[in-house]
Formats: structure tokens, sequence, C-alpha cells
């Protein structure tokens, strides 16, 4: 068995970057893809050049471990030991927004939670999720999401929101936790619109007063603070089953699980790097411009990444989170089809071995 040892010390590269779409550490919305060239774009099969796997990644932005591992080539070196290599793609604000990129086959891994997958698979049953992200317990992190409201809006609590406009994203942890909370506190579902907007979208509408309220999450969430928004309830307030997680196109995870395992086992080290040391891995290309971060939200970010948790293995147990997120999201007419845990979990850890791979 070899031992893996992350660099602890990297130069920068110097290479110029283009703009990107920053992500949150914890539930960084990530993309990861894997295709081999003259197999099928939607597939995992074998590249022109050989027969290993090419993980096609999102662009992961300027902060996190995965721009980290962008900048240092940490992934190229370590799939290399398992004849893969890796491609990094363009940028996406949400996991639901990658589908396009899914169907086409220029992304074939997807990080996010469990209810956009829900949605995903409920028309398209051809990924699985291998990982996922226990939820942040410590009452000392930073929150990453809430329902906010303007600073003198009459709305004081989600009772209120009877009869309101609420912005949320489609099938999406916004729609999940809004239902959970309304339901929480004795709302019914059909008093309070729900408007279906992207990230974008929801923070423009929020700001120009089209919409009552909006469940502001990951980069937007500080935003609308930081602007003066009042916050009626946090997800952590509620009994969230939403859980971050990563999946991956069923075919790639069939044909290449050492690949997958190797870019689930680089997340993992890096995270843990990232915990004892997040200052390195934030502006990690940029300390200019609009990626970059500084002053109160660099403080932010950075004491955010101290409390996360590290991405592990899927296991036959978090199905019961996933039929949680279902149901939810059936009862109130999100998705119509079941989705069976049974048939959405991969067992990465049996169907790549549980020796680690080589760092080369």
């Amino acid at each position: 068995m070899w031992k893996i040892r992350v660099p602890r010390a990297h130069r920068r590269s110097g290479r110029p970057y283009g703009r990107v779409a920053a992500v949150a550490l914890a539930v960084s919305v990530l993309g990861l893809a894997a295709a081999c060239g003259t197999s099928s774009a939607a597939g995992g099969g074998s590249s022109s050049g050989g027969g290993g796997a090419v993980l096609k990644l999102q662009d992961p932005g300027n902060a996190g471990p995965l721009a980290y591992a962008k900048r240092e080539g940490i992934l190229e070196k370590r799939l290399k030991a398992v004849g893969a290599t890796v491609e990094w793609g363009g940028s996406y604000a949400s996991f639901t927004a990658t589908v396009d990129a899914v169907h086409s086959g220029s992304v074939n891994v997807l990080a996010g939670a469990i209810s956009p997958a829900v949605g995903y698979l409920a028309n398209s049953p051809d990924i699985k999720i291998f990982s996922v992200t226990d939820p942040i317990t410590d009452p000392s992190a930073p929150q990453t999401d809430g329902l906010v409201v303007k600073p003198d809006s009459p709305i004081t609590s989600v009772k209120d929101l009877a009869g309101k406009q609420v912005a949320v994203n489609k099938g999406g942890k916004g729609e999940y936790l809004l239902l959970l909370a309304l339901e929480d506190a004795g709302v019914p579902v059909d008093q309070v619109k729900r408007v279906y907007l992207n990230p974008d979208q929801g923070a423009a509408a929020f700001a120009t007063g089209k919409v009552d309220a909006w469940w502001a999450i990951v980069k937007a969430y500080p935003e609308a603070v930081a602007k003066g928004a009042r916050v009626l309830v946090h997800g952590r307030d509620l009994d969230d089953k939403d859980l971050t997680i990563l999946a991956a196109r069923d075919e790639l995870l069939r044909r290449h699980p050492e690949a997958v395992r190797v870019y689930l086992e680089v997340l993992q080290e890096l995270t843990e790097e990232a915990r004892k040391t997040p200052e390195k891995f934030e502006n990690v290309f940029l300390t200019q411009g609009p990626t970059a971060v500084t002053g109160a939200r660099l403080d932010l970010d950075i004491a955010t990444a101290r409390y996360a948790n590290i991405p592990r293995y899927a296991a036959k147990e978090d199905g019961a989170n996933i039929r949680a997120v279902s149901d939810l999201f059936r009862r109130y007419g999100v998705v119509t089809a079941e989705i069976r845990p049974d048939d959405v979990l991969f067992d990465l850890k049996a169907a790549a071995g549980s020796t680690p791979a080589a760092s080369g």
C-alpha cells in the first residue's frame, strides 16, 4: 500500500485566468465530468489516446480545494497513476444549471445537493450518487443560507409568508428548504407563491422588490446579509436532510471507478488541508478583480472553510436522506416519479477497491 501525501507548499503558476463563477467550499457547487474521446459523449469510456478515463471538470473558480488542485496540477499527477486524465471546462451557477451540460456529455460528474439530484433523477436516471458530505452541526460555524426579507419588510416570521411571493431555485435546495420551513411553521404550501429564479435572477428580483422574500444560498447569502437583508430562518434551524453530494454518470462509475476514487481522495485530502490552512485556498488565481474577495467577505470565507466537513463514500444508510428529500418534493408536485435510494446510490469504495491509489 502506498501512502499518499499532498504537497504542503506550491508555487503560483502565474497563468492568466478568465472570469469564473465563485462557489462555496462546503456546499460548493463544483462540476466533474468524465468522458472518453471516441466513446459516447455522455459516458465515461476510453479516450482516443488510450483506455483510461478523461475527467472533465467544471471550472472551480478562484477559491476552494479544486481551484487549488487546478493551479497546482494535483489531479493531473494523481490521475496519471491510474491511466486517466483531466480536462477543465466551463462554469455553471448551480447543479440545476448544469443539466444541459450533463445531457451533452460536457459534464459527467456533479457536485451539489440531494434536492437537485432528485429532480434530475426523476427524469434522467443515468447518474449515481457516490459521495456524501455530512451537515455542519457546530453552532459556531458561519451560516451559509437563509430565507431573507428586506430590512423594512413587515414580514417577521415564516407564518407571514401566506399570500406572498418567494424566490427559489426550481427543484433545488432553495425550494426544498422553503417547503420544509412552511411545513414546520404550519403554513399551507399553496398559500405561498414560489417564483422560480436562478441565483443571479433571484438576487435582482429581491433587490428590486419584485419578490417578498428569497432563499439565498452560498455566495448570495453573505452578500444579501451584507446589504442589510433580515433573516427569517436558516436551513440549520430545520430538520434538513438535503446533504451535499457528488454524483457521476453511471457508465463512468461502472467502467472507471478507480479514476473517480482518485478525484474523491484528492478532494478529501485538500478539504482537510483547507480546514487547517484556509487562507491559501482563497484568491487562488487572482487577488484582484470580480472573483477575488477581500475584507469582511474574505474573513467569512476563511472562517467557513475551517468548519467544512470531509466528503465521504456514500453508504446504504444515506438512502434515508434521499427518500426524505424525494418524499417532500413528491408531496408538493415538484417531482412525480418515485426515487428509490438503492437505484441511485453507488458503492464506489467497493467498486474501486479499498486500497488508496498511488500518488505516483
